[in-house]
């Protein structure tokens, strides 16, 4: 129902309600039967229990168990037993992790106000806002938050705070004519209030049109909840990967088994081989390695004002491509500031921010003025100062408006050089007389008294009302007749602040007598001096520039989408740099629902600004994005901005101006509202990427080498092939020996050319720029040399035991080595040795483990190891080292990214 296009008459008879009496208790009751309670609905939650259970659907953990139990079932309890805890202890950590970032839709159920004045069988009384039901006739007050979305019946200086809603920052005052217009956005319906909108100013009494589900936040909620889970970028390589290695373990397990069967061989000590096969191919520690890392990140990034609610978030932003941003809040301040003053032909330079009373004005020189040798500068800010009910407020360090922001901005601006509404009736000025702004008349107006006993009325309103009233015209320091050539320079300076999208309000003033001081307020309002012009806007936040301009630098797009109006959007976005050309598009809401999603398809790379947008256009604009493959993050502070932060690849929220249900919706939350507090997070997300790939070359270039050396075995060694490393062996490896080492990759610092690459494809795999490879080659190389020891061993008469000690070592130390290469990209000769010191000493306490445990009979029976002699210990750290130096020199010399 379009409640706007509605008059009186037709809303109360669609409605069955009574203005005068309202709703009877008994009628209430039953509609309330009817719509059910005034509350948003919550969505279905996953409980704890199917949490915890979700978390073994991880195919790795799933190859892993059935290993476990085949183990047992083998009668190798100990590597059962070991196989088994190892699979839990990765789903409870990753279970508790995601524990922590779960949340429901509490904070948007609770952002109705808890009590409503409500008209009952002709009584106003206090209800709370949940039994609100349409046909409610309801009062507005100062400072109320609206309980459901109302149609109004009359207002008096009524101004709603729609900014969470709509993205507008400037109060919307509202009237009760109907409107005609078939279609309307929600900035544009005046006469309709929305429920959790703030009143601003004024009062006004309406009547109840829609609560719950049925509102415009309910809607909002409701594209909430039906929003499809983005999986992120990490998610979808990792459950690459885990396919990939599942499909290389039966590989290999097939390859093993059919030989060891074909040549007659035990099928329960193949069915032991084949595990340990699936343990050597599977990095066990990936998935609680991954959860640490990012962990790791998150922790930093928290500490940088960034606040991680997803733990995969901390990576997707290293691979962001373009950042849609909401203006209002996040690009802007929220803080409606005075940038600019005219007067007298000149245009005078605000200096300042937001609402903080620190500041000054500069000629046209960049000099800074003197208030008394300026008098239609002080006698504009005095004007200001009393025809205004505007509070500057301080608490904690941080300024505040109560009030009109628009007037809050021209207190500040008087405050920046002492001007003060108090000071000034102290000084001897005297309010009388005040006419409030209102829609017909665009103006308010004061009569004061000074300290010399003359009466003015001083008015305050838009240029163009002002100037129609005026017949004289402040210039020089002293009023002239309003000729025309001084009206075109008026209007030259209206149209200067035009462009620069400033919202410009008037001042004028006329000197009269206290014998006119009773006559109407239309015999007031004339023949008036045009005084000057403030400049008004709510500001760009300055550090963004600079944010805008790194993204750029680091292959970042930065899109803008608002709710306010397309002029001031595409001024702003010039400001900041993020509309670099005319080629750029600016695409309003009403455009949006002409087109295609096709065509939208084709116009978001080029589209710099979408203004006037809906929640619907943010999310369809985010799909859009997301359909030519790139990786989207949206940011955003308002209830309109949730359902984008939901459907976004990211989405990012403010944390001190955010609304409690945007930070609910977001992956990441700004602890300090600010935009370059991104440009941090992505330099995290990158240098966490990496951190993350380094491991991986590390982790599964131990894979590799493990399966190799079992797979060489079978195929090089006859009819008799033996397993050169049991599966508690590889497990000891796999997640100790070297993954405690792996880890510290994760303090890795980052890479010199972090931020001045590209972003990452939203389809590139890990093993992307060579990687791969170079895990299969040294991999290859590392498992032939395990072989090669095991069989030298074996060959010198050494027993079974004695040679899987030696490629026990040996594997150990190559992958020391290796890892030592893996802290970059480059080579190990680039790299200062000792500089990752976390690394160097959780490697040579993880290797004095593993040789302690060779010398103990705990580790002889738990590994199945015996003592070597320290010759043989030298000559294989010796050996050991030899492929990583070699090789890594081989890659610097002639370049090969595959080595």
């Amino acid at each position: 129902m379009k409640w706007f296009n509605l008059d009186t008459s037709k809303l109360v008879t669609q409605l069955d309600t009574s203005l005068e009496q309202g709703l009877s208790t008994q009628e209430a009751q039953a509609r309330l039967q009817k719509y059910g309670a005034n509350e948003l609905a919550e969505a279905v939650q996953m409980s704890t229990l199917m949490l915890f259970l979700v978390q073994f659907k991880n195919p790795m953990l799933v190859i892993l168990a059935v290993g476990g139990v085949l183990s047992g079932f083998g009668g190798h309890m100990v590597d059962a037993i070991a196989i088994l805890v190892i699979v839990v202890a990765n789903a409870l950590i990753t279970f508790i992790q995601e524990l922590g970032a779960k949340k429901s839709l509490d904070s948007l159920r609770e952002m109705g106000a808890p009590n409503a004045v409500v008209l009952r069988s002709g009584s106003w009384e206090k209800l709370p806002v949940k039994h609100l039901v349409p046909g409610d006739v309801i009062k507005l007050n100062t400072g109320d938050v609206v309980g459901a979305d109302v149609r109004m019946l009359n207002t008096n200086q009524l101004q709603i705070d729609e900014s969470a809603l709509t993205g507008e920052s400037e109060p919307v005052e509202k009237s009760i004519d109907t409107l005609h217009a078939p279609e309307l956005g929600i900035g544009d319906r005046i006469n309709m209030c929305f429920m959790s909108t703030i009143v601003a100013a004024g009062n006004g009494t309406g009547v109840v049109v829609s609560t719950g589900m049925d509102t415009e936040v309910g809607h909002i909620a409701n594209l909430m909840q039906t929003a499809e889970s983005v999986e992120t970028p990490m998610q979808r390589r990792l459950n690459t990967l885990s396919h990939a290695l599942i499909g290389v373990a039966v590989a290999a397990v097939a390859i093993v088994v059919g030989i060891g069967l074909s040549n007659g061989a035990d099928w329960l000590e193949m069915l032991q081989t084949g595990i340990s096969l699936c343990v050597a191919a599977i990095p066990e520690g990936l998935p609680t390695i991954v959860t640490i890392v990012l962990t790791m990140g998150a922790k930093q990034m928290a500490s940088g004002n960034a606040r991680v609610r997803q733990l995969a978030s901390v990576e997707t932003l290293g691979s962001t491509t373009v950042i849609c941003s909401d203006k209002t809040g996040t690009l802007t301040q929220n803080q409606m500031q005075v940038v600019a003053y005219w007067s007298g032909g000149s245009t005078f330079d605000v200096t300042g921010q937001g609402f903080e009373p620190v500041g000054r004005f500069l000629d046209t020189q960049g000099e800074e003025l003197d208030l008394e040798q300026t008098p239609q500068l002080k006698y504009g800010l005095i004007i200001s100062a009393i025809c205004n009910d505007a509070q500057l407020q301080e608490k904690d360090g941080r300024y505040s408006v109560q009030g009109n922001p628009t007037e809050g901005a021209l207190v500040v601006a008087g405050t920046k050089v002492g001007i003060y509404r108090e000071a000034l009736y102290d000084e001897g000025f005297e309010l009388l007389k005040s006419f409030p702004f209102d829609s017909k008349r665009k103006m308010a107006s004061s009569i004061i008294r000074g300290p010399l006993g003359r009466h003015w009325l001083i008015a305050k309103g838009a240029p163009d009302v002002l100037l129609g009233r005026s017949n004289k015209v402040y210039w020089n320091d002293e009023a002239q007749a309003l000729t025309p050539e001084f009206e075109q320079k008026i209007h030259l300076g209206i149209e200067a602040f035009g462009k620069r999208a400033l919202r410009t309000l008037a001042l004028a003033f006329v000197e009269i007598t206290e014998a006119d001081i009773d006559k109407p307020q239309e015999e007031h309002e004339k023949d008036l001096t045009f005084l000057a012009m403030h400049g008004i806007i709510d500001p760009p936040r300055p550090e963004v520039v600079e944010a805008v301009a790194q993204c750029a630098d680091a292959g970042i797009r930065t899109v803008m989408i608002t709710g306010d109006h397309a002029a001031t959007a595409q001024a702003i976005a010039e400001e900041l740099g993020i509309r670099r050309n005319d080629d750029e598009l600016v695409i309003t809401g009403p455009q949006l629902e002409e087109i295609s999603d096709r065509k939208l398809r084709e116009l978001v790379p080029k589209t710099s600004v979408f203004a006037r947008v809906s929640p619907e256009h943010k999310q369809r604009i985010v799909k859009a994005l997301q359909a030519t493959n790139e990786v989207v993050a949206m940011t955003g502070d308002g209830v309109n901005d949730a359902p984008a932060l939901r459907n976004a690849d990211i989405g990012v929220a403010m944390g001190i101006a955010g609304t409690q249900v945007a930070k609910d919706s977001a992956d990441l939350v700004l602890l300090d509202d600010n935009f370059s507090t991104i440009v941090s997070a992505v330099r995290e997300g990158r240098r966490i990427y990496d951190n993350i790939r380094k491991y991986l070359r590390a982790g599964l270039t131990a894979n590799v080498s493990e399966v190799s050396c079992v797979l060489f075995a079978f195929l090089l060694m006859a009819n008799d092939p033996l397993v050169p490393l049991t599966a508690l062996m590889i497990l000891w490896i796999n997640l100790l020996a070297d993954a405690m080492p792996s880890l510290c990759l994760g303090w890795e610092k980052q890479e010199a050319d972090l931020m001045s690459r590209k972003p990452r494809k939203r389809d590139e795999s890990f093993f992307a720029d060579g990687l791969g490879a170079r895990i299969l080659v040294r991999g290859l190389i590392h498992g032939y040399i395990i072989y090669a020891l095991f069989d030298l061993v074996l060959s010198r008469g050494g027993s079974y035991a004695y040679a899987q000690t030696i490629a026990f070592l040996s594997l150990i130390f190559i992958q020391n080595f290796h890892l030592l290469d893996a802290r970059s990209f480059k080579s190990i000769y680039r790299l200062n040795p000792f500089e990752n010191k976390l690394l160097i000493t959780v490697l040579f306490a993880a290797t004095g483990v593993s040789i302690a445990l060779i010398y103990s009979p705990l580790g002889n029976l738990i590994l199945g190891t015996v003592p070597v002699s320290g010759k043989h210990l030298l000559m294989t750290i010796a050996i050991a080292a030899m492929p990583t130096f070699i090789l890594s020199g081989i890659k610097e010399l002639f370049g090969f990214k595959w080595l």
